[in-house]
């Protein structure tokens, strides 16, 4: 195994900048800490954090992650498709500073293989108590390399699990049922979806959930009623009208996200269609929008501070020793939805009957 000496003989710098630079000294220069970084990558170097922590005390730092680039994460967050997660932030932030965590945010790129290993060892460099992750793709490099590390991880809307992983979601599948089947309570038959990236575990949850309320209902499943989008306004809008230019007989559109929904009301004005006495409309997630769009739109609610302090105290386990104790990581937590009927449904038109 390598030492801070070799690291510190191949980067050509005292083993004391090697230990500032590995545990984020801000006032370590660029060229050097590239140097330091690089030769503990070249040698496999990871800091012995145990014994950083019996001199400097346990960590009170919680590294959060978001999406698929942390280069980009805090401008992925203004994205309308992401907004959804800006109160789950809040409520992470609350829970941890509650606790007496600090939150860090990794803003450096990371790239596939060597990349995700890099990822786990300035985590460690850097002492975290252990990371929460919001909204991965199943895809992402840094899920396999934090299960192999064993680093305490708390997944947000992403299932992975581990020895020293669990993860946080909302009954996503149940909450679509729920919405879908409200529309067929209200007599909609002809009912249009807009659905995000079913690769996404949240999509195709909430895809299966509408199909499950339909096929409940006995109604067919239309293809040519359903569109995918990447789950922004912009991409929804032109799903909409798609949907409404091929399918003009259409009573009523589930989209799988309130930001989505609106891009759908934005596509009905556009058409001369009103919502709800033309086209009824739903979205999902219930962000504070939702309640202020016109008209108010029915949706799904998600339970942000339970989500966001749920995975704080999910990984708190993990630091007090729950896997090391326990041998096991704290039970997966599925939260439940709520439907939230507002002014956007109604049933449909007589003459579409």
């Amino acid at each position: 195994m390598a030492t801070s000496d070799e690291v510190a003989r191949l980067a050509g710098v005292s083993r004391a900048t090697v230990s500032r630079t590995l545990s984020g000294n801000a006032k370590v220069k660029d060229e050097t800490r590239r140097r330091v970084e690089a030769a503990a990558a070249v040698l496999g170097y990871v800091p012995d954090v145990a014994a950083q922590s019996l001199s400097g005390g346990p960590s009170r730092t919680i590294a959060i992650s978001f999406f698929a680039d942390d280069m980009w994460a805090l401008s992925q967050l203004t994205k309308p498709k992401h907004y959804f997660y800006l109160n789950v932030l809040r409520s992470i932030e609350a829970g941890a500073a509650a606790a007496g965590y600090d939150l860090l945010l990794p803003t450096r790129p990371h790239e596939a293989e060597t990349g995700s290993q890099d990822y786990v060892r300035r985590l460690r460099a850097r002492r975290v108590a252990g990371t929460i992750m919001v909204a991965c793709p199943p895809d992402d490099v840094r899920i396999l390399a934090l299960l192999e590390a064993r680093l305490p991880t708390v997944f947000i809307d992403a299932v992975a699990a581990g020895p020293c992983a669990t993860w946080v979601t909302s009954e996503n599948h149940e909450g679509a049922q729920a919405v879908t089947r409200h529309l067929i309570e209200l007599g909609h038959r002809r009912i249009a979806r807009i659905t995000g990236t079913e690769t996404d575990p949240s999509g195709g949850e909430r895809l299966r959930g509408i199909r499950a309320a339909l096929a409940a209902a006995e109604i067919s499943e239309d293809p040519g009623l359903h569109r995918r989008s990447d789950w922004s306004t912009e991409g929804a809008y032109q799903a909409a009208n798609d949907l409404l230019d091929a399918r003009p007989d259409l009573t009523a559109v589930v989209a799988e996200s309130d930001m989505m929904a609106i891009g759908v009301l934005r596509a009905l004005h556009e058409h001369g269609l009103r919502v709800p006495q033309d086209v009824s409309v739903t979205g999902f997630d219930d962000i504070d929008l939702a309640a202020y769009a016109l008209p108010s739109l029915t949706t799904v609610r998600q339970d942000t501070d339970a989500m966001g302090g749920g995975a704080v105290k999910a990984l708190l386990e993990f630091v007090g020793g729950g896997p090391g104790k326990t041998g096991r990581a704290p039970e997966p937590l599925r939260l439940p939805t709520e439907l939230v009927v507002r002014n956007s449904t109604a049933p449909p038109r007589a003459t579409a009957l």
